[in-house]
Parts: structure tokens; C-alpha cells; sequence
């Protein structure tokens, strides 16, 4: 069996109801619900983090597309978007 801690959090009142209305959905209890939305979050925001950090080590490199580049296909996908709401 794995390690496992104890971590306490203060919620709000409302907070608190949500999490145990959802939880009793999942049939499930308090702790293993707050435990699972912890990882996902977790998960998620380390996701993010390493995505982040493939744009700055490109960055780092020079590898870099010119503002007027970006511009002009945002610009383009803009007067798509427009031209496919007008029909």
C-alpha cells in the first residue's frame, strides 16, 4: 500500500455543501472526493506549467514568430469568423 498524508483545508460553508452534495452523488466519502479533485488539479496546473515552459525554452532559443506575423493571422482567422457569421 502507498503513503498516504493527511492535509486539512478551511472551505466555506457553501463549499463545504458542494462538496459533500457531489461526493453522496459519487457515492463516494468527503475525503476521497477532496482527495481526487486535489490530483486533478494537481494534474492539471502541471500540465500547464510544462506547456508554459516549452514556450520559454523556445523563447530562450530565439525561436520566435515577429508580432506582425502573429497579427496578421489572427487578423485572418477574424474575417473568417465574420464572413462565416454574415451567411
Amino acid at each position: 500500500m502507498s503513503k498516504t498524508a493527511v492535509i486539512t483545508a478551511r472551505l466555506d460553508p457553501d463549499t463545504l455543501d458542494l462538496v459533500d452534495r457531489l461526493a453522496a452523488a459519487k457515492g463516494r466519502s468527503r475525503a476521497d472526493f477532496a482527495a481526487e479533485a486535489i490530483r486533478r488539479v494537481a494534474e492539471s496546473e502541471a500540465d500547464f506549467m510544462a506547456f508554459v515552459q516549452v514556450g520559454i525554452d523556445a523563447a530562450d532559443r530565439g525561436d520566435l514568430i515577429p508580432h506582425e506575423v502573429v497579427m496578421a493571422e489572427l487578423d485572418a482567422m477574424i474575417a473568417k469568423h465574420e464572413a462565416r457569421c454574415r451567411n
